[in-house]
């Protein structure tokens, strides 16, 4: 005998008319008006309304209804049809109701209920909160985001790779490092897989990206920082210089952002989202001179070597945003802070940039000391003992070619294209200074 067909609420549609489907899900309400009962069913895809006519319905189907916990997994076969009083055009008449999983009351949090939940409550019950359409969108909208980029990757013939993540050496000192316990012998979780990247550089595969989490043992305790995230990293051979990396991921942050945004359709706006359309174009290229010149003209006091901080981001933000521009690039950093890869000019100036969107930085990035000899001044001079490093020297010896690439906070991405201020929003489960479960 043929199984009655299994349909998601999204496919619920005008050809189901009169048709006999099974659908299941949550119960997200029941409303009891004596004679007639309604449970609205949410099945991750959309909502149903179930419609119990008690006189008519099966006695089962009646009894399993009576006294049903809302967030209960039910599986019902039921008729479709149509009703302009119905969510989505159609109620369900089920013939049968059988309850999977009963939900214990009361619940930890919320779903349907429109009451502020506390953020600490939401994340310790993450699988609850996930079911409100509004936090489960932030991560199809990640989804859809991560696999445009990979598409356009693809296209730029990007290799995608995977690099070790249990290290023995930082690639940027060891302030922010994670120790592990490797069979007897120190190790770290890795805070980035530069200098993996870098050595990949000299194997043929010209351009790789990988996208996997890094950890940093930061004490901070910001919107915009956690211990653990999921990087975008990239590098290319064979550049003629810095421009090559910020032209490709100038085309891949337009292509990634406007696609998401054109599949995602007006759902973002109507659940609260202020998504990202279109990106103008060229992204505009500041100096790191410039910037502070912009930041003085402000009011701020900064004079050059200073570093640009959050608010200082803010303030560049603002005055680019007056300009029409959501993302641009900041380039010429001092050689000083920026870690022993970058390629030095000669003049206390750096090959380095980052990616600015509304005011926050995505990406750093630049063209990489591909010499060796220079290499290993740019370590000395950063206090680093080359010995420590000679897994990623070896690479250096035998004809490594000029190459450069960035690093891009993928959550960062995410919650600026959503206009959502909390970086642990884009994360399922979060991990800071004070969160290790769930």
């Amino acid at each position: 005998m043929e199984q009655t067909p299994y349909l998601t609420a999204d496919l619920i549609s005008e050809e189901s008319d009169g048709k006999e489907v099974r659908v299941k899900g949550w119960i997200e309400d029941v409303r009891d008006l004596g004679g007639i009962s309604f449970l609205l069913l949410r099945d991750g895809y959309g909502s149903l309304q179930l419609t119990i006519v008690k006189k008519r319905a099966p006695a089962g189907v009646a009894k399993a209804a009576g006294g049903l916990a809302r967030e209960s997994v039910v599986e019902a076969t039921c008729t479709v049809r149509k009703s302009e009083k119905a969510r989505r055009g159609f109620e369900l008449i089920p013939s049968s109701l059988t309850v999977l999983s009963p939900s214990a009351v009361p619940l930890p949090m919320g779903v349907a209920d429109r009451v502020d939940v506390e953020t600490e409550t939401r994340f310790d019950n993450r699988f609850m909160d996930l079911r409100r359409r509004e936090q489960s969108f932030i991560f199809r909208a990640r989804s859809a985001m991560m696999l445009n980029l990979r598409q356009k990757l693809e296209e730029f013939r990007f290799v995608e790779v995977n690099t070790p993540k249990i290290v023995s050496e930082g690639a940027e000192g060891g302030a922010t490092l994670f120790n592990v316990d490797y069979f007897g012998r120190r190790a770290y979780l890795a805070q980035s897989p530069q200098l993996y990247k870098q050595i990949l550089m000299a194997s043929g595969l010209n351009r790789i990206y990988e996208i996997a989490p890094v950890y940093r043992a930061e004490p901070s305790d910001t919107v915009r920082h956690t211990s653990e995230y999921v990087s975008f990293d990239a590098e290319m051979a064979f550049i003629d210089g810095m421009e090559d990396v910020m032209a490709a991921l100038e085309s891949l942050m337009s292509h990634a952002v406007e696609s998401t945004a054109a599949q995602l359709g007006d759902e973002g706006e109507g659940l609260g989202y202020g998504i990202t359309r279109k990106l103008k174009r060229p992204f505009p290229r500041l100096t790191y001179n410039e910037c502070i010149e912009m930041l003085n003209g402000a009011g701020r006091k900064l004079k050059p070597g200073d570093d640009i901080d959050t608010e200082g981001e803010k303030a560049i933000g603002e005055i680019m945003a007056g300009r029409g521009y959501e993302m641009y690039f900041i380039s010429g950093y001092p050689e000083s802070i920026k870690p022993f890869y970058i390629m030095a000019n000669g003049d206390g100036t750096s090959r380095s940039f980052d990616l600015e969107y509304r005011g926050t930085e995505m990406a750093s990035g630049g063209q990489r000391e591909h010499r060796y000899d220079a290499l290993v001044e740019r370590m000395v001079k950063k206090n680093l003992n080359p010995e420590g490093f000679e897994f990623y020297l070896r690479a250096f010896r035998y004809g490594m070619p000029p190459h450069g690439g960035w690093g891009l906070g993928t959550e960062r991405l995410v919650t600026k294209f959503l206009s959502v201020g909390n970086l642990r929003e884009a994360i399922l489960f979060p991990r800071d200074r004070v969160r290790l479960v769930p």
